[in-house]
């Protein structure tokens, strides 16, 4: 800091004690000067503080012998400087004692004048304040290094230079843990670099020195004598060769206790530290666990910003980067590059079934599995969910199908998560640079939509991209967007299906609402196109309800005015089960349109009745209880499991159309339809045939004693004036 001018009393009181002797038993130096700074007169504090005696400073000028080589030069020219000016100051300054320990000293100088006003004398009171300025300093230095964010192993080296300044007799080093438990060395700019490398990777132990003793048992270590210590017995020769005798190591630990590294100093004599060490070593470990917490957060960041938190690959915005400056090369080199976007087929029911802890796993494994084919230069990443993407340099359009073939292969091996054992497949896009675009995000784009060929195919393939496919999917594009406006404009209508009962075909079970849309310049869009094309861009859920209300609303118009439908079925999507508000939804709906419970039924997949997921389960709880009856739609085509079925509160089975159309010619078909009717029986479930088209199907169903049947055999689907003149057109029930 810079020295100030302070004034200074001229005399003392006339009954004054003996000022020397009292003087003598201060803890500060008192130095008298002459008025040319020439040391007169020293007291015991002086020479306690720094070492000299009177014969050995009188007639010497104390910035002449105080000195050192960290000493401030312009502080020291300051203080010289203050002999014209016949004012006294105060200043604070690094100086060196006699046996060369250097110290902080806080010093008050003030002139003495004699009867004429002239500078007589200059007296001087020095007050050691070593401990707190290098506390102040330390924190000033590695607080400033730690903002600038300058590297750990810097600000580490800083705080070992600034300690071995005051303390010439040790020598520091600053050790991390990693999270092994392994030991890092961060600094340690005293000692040679074969030091290091003796101890790094070193597992932490009872037996490894002072600093891995320190950091396995979380206290501090002191060895007096390395030479003997047994803890030191594998690494102590080349520290005695260096001349080091004695250890002093501490652990560094964060804010929760737990040890990140340690602060030691090493010393030329066999010793224990004293106070002022220890003093020192305090302030240190604080620093330290600030710097070492400090630049872990920074990289949790850098990771968080950079990696995927599941598999640890790059996430798209690391990928981007590093694929950039791959392409700048290859365009250097007029090569190709290969970028493949790779997707798991039907990674979906995965979650369903088995929970995403089993998904998770997966993932895992197929990212360690896609990262072992790659060699040095390639980059693969996970974009979202379960689609990964490679970007590989220097490959031609038949090297880049031998490696997705090899991919496909490894994706392929079994692999156990959650309680089964899975055989995944995947489905690969390949587009290629610079035919297929000249940066990362069309080459990306092209990528996956080459990857959604492979998926509408079939999956399970690897296709490249083309220009034909860009225009189907900018046709998709369009499609999906005019789907969005269609829900919004009132396009929409829903379409209702007899459902009658087998052993009269008059009488009326239900219908089923189906969703149908007319495009005002394309026409009539079948649902198996707008459908999955609506899960996919997240309006499954909106269509779902709006088909519910619409559907309620229409059944409350018939029952105001007489139409006899007893019930009418809707199906709901797996993402309309696991909204939370679902059954409050539905509650409401029945409630604004009038209706029991027991008019609505509730078409639901098999795979969402088995999920385990708790909202599901807490949805389909809470729906049966409302009085809603719940219906399994497609039944025998997915994961069915006989052990859950008894426990599911459903009232229905509905027999998937893909059994009902074979029942003529198939043996199989039959048995299997015969299992599921008797299933539905056992369980007093009444059971629906999907996709009735003849009257050869009726009667094989007829001789099963099937309860339900539904399809063009009885009706299509139709509006809902054409559905009450259908009624109105049936026979009255038999007698």
């Amino acid at each position: 800091m810079r020295p100030t001018a302070i004034a200074m009393p001229s005399h003392f009181a006339d009954d004054a004690p003996d000022v020397s002797w009292v003087i003598d038993h201060s803890d500060n130096a008192v130095v008298v000067c002459d008025e040319a700074a020439r040391i007169t007169w020293i007291n015991q504090g002086f020479t306690r503080m720094l070492g000299y005696t009177l014969e050995e400073a009188a007639g010497r000028r104390p910035s002449d012998f105080l000195a050192g080589p960290h000493t401030d030069p312009e502080t020291v020219e300051w203080v010289r400087g203050q002999l014209n000016t016949q004012q006294g100051y105060r200043t604070e300054l690094l100086v060196y004692a006699k046996n060369g320990v250097p110290l902080w000293i806080s010093a008050v100088v003030n002139p003495v004048y004699d009867p004429d006003r002239n500078v007589r004398y200059l007296l001087g009171v020095y007050t050691d304040i070593t401990h707190s300025k290098l506390h102040e300093e330390l924190h000033r230095k590695v607080l400033g290094a730690i903002i600038r964010e300058q590297p750990l192993q810097d600000v580490m080296t800083l705080v070992c230079r600034e300690v071995e300044k005051v303390m010439p007799e040790a020598v520091a080093s600053v050790i991390g843990l990693d999270d092994y438990g392994r030991l890092r060395p961060l600094a340690a700019p005293s000692l040679p670099d074969q030091i290091a490398a003796i101890i790094d990777g070193e597992l932490a132990g009872p037996m490894v020195g002072a600093c891995g003793s320190a950091a396995w048992s979380g206290q501090p270590v002191e060895c007096s004598d390395i030479e003997r210590d047994p803890r030191w017995q594998a690494y102590n020769a080349p520290f005695l060769a260096l001349g080091i005798r004695a250890c002093w190591s501490n652990p560094v630990k964060g804010h929760d206790g737990r040890v990140l590294g340690t602060f030691a100093l090493y010393y030329w004599e066999n010793r224990a530290p004293d106070e002022f060490h220890q003093r020192v070593v305090d302030v240190c470990l604080h620093l330290c666990a600030l710097a070492i917490e400090r630049d872990r957060a920074r990289a949790r960041m850098h990771q968080l910003s950079f990696f995927d938190t599941l598999t640890g690959l790059p996430n798209r915005a690391l990928f981007n980067s590093k694929v950039e400056q791959m392409l700048l090369g290859a365009a250097r080199r007029d090569s190709a590059v290969a970028l493949l976007f790779i997707d798991i087929d039907r990674f979906k029911i995965v979650n369903d079934t088995q929970g995403h802890s089993a998904g998770d796993t997966l993932l895992r494994e197929l990212a360690k599995r896609l990262g072992g084919e790659l060699r040095e230069g390639d980059v693969v990443a996970r974009l979202a969910g379960d689609e990964f993407v490679l970007a590989v340099p220097d490959r031609s359009a038949e090297e880049a199908a031998n490696l997705a073939d090899r991919l496909m292969a490894r994706v392929a091996e079994p692999v156990i998560a959650g309680r089964m054992m899975l055989t995944p497949q995947a489905s690969i896009g390949v587009a290629m640079f610079p035919a297929d675009g000249w940066d990362v995000d069309s080459l990306v784009r092209h990528a996956d939509i080459a990857m959604y060929r492979a998926k509408s195919e079939g999956g399970a393939r690897i296709v490249f991209y083309s220009l034909e496919m860009n225009q189907a999917m900018q046709e998709r594009l369009a499609l999906e967007n005019a789907l969005r406006e269609a829900v919004r404009s009132g396009q929409l209508r829903l379409h209702y299906q007899p459902q009658v009962v087998l052993d009269d075909d008059a009488r009326l079970h239900g219908v089923e609402a189906l969703l149908r849309w007319r495009h005002p310049e394309i026409g009539e869009i079948s649902p198996a196109t707008f459908v999955p094309m609506a899960e996919e861009c997240g309006l499954i859920d909106e269509l779902g309800r709006w088909t519910l209300e619409e559907a309620c609303t229409q059944m409350a118009d018939w029952r105001r005015r007489g139409v006899p439908v007893p019930r009418v079925s809707v199906n709901l999507s797996a993402i309309n089960f696991e909204q939370q508000d679902l059954p409050a939804f539905i509650g409401n709906v029945l409630g604004k349109c009038g209706l029991s419970p027991d008019e609505l039924m509730v078409e639901v997949t098999e795979s969402v009745m088995l999920a385990q997921k708790s909202e599901v389960l807490a949805n389909i709880d809470a729906i049966h209880r409302m009085g809603v009856h719940l219906s399994i739609d497609d039944f025998g085509t997915g994961y069915s499991s006989l052990s859950h079925l008894h426990r599911l509160p459903i009232s229905e089975l509905k027999l998937d159309m893909s059994f009902v159309r074979d029942l003529e010619h198939s043996e199989s078909a039959r048995a299997l339809t015969t299992s599921i009717l008797r299933i539905g029986e056992s369980l007093s479930l009444k059971v629906v045939a999907e996709g009735v088209e003849n009257a050869a199907q009726r009667a094989v169903l007829a001789s099963l004693d099937c309860d339900l049947l539904q399809g063009y055999y009885v009706s299509r689907p139709l509006s809902p004036h054409s559905l009450e003149r259908w009624i109105s057109l049936q026979p009255p029930p038999a007698a």
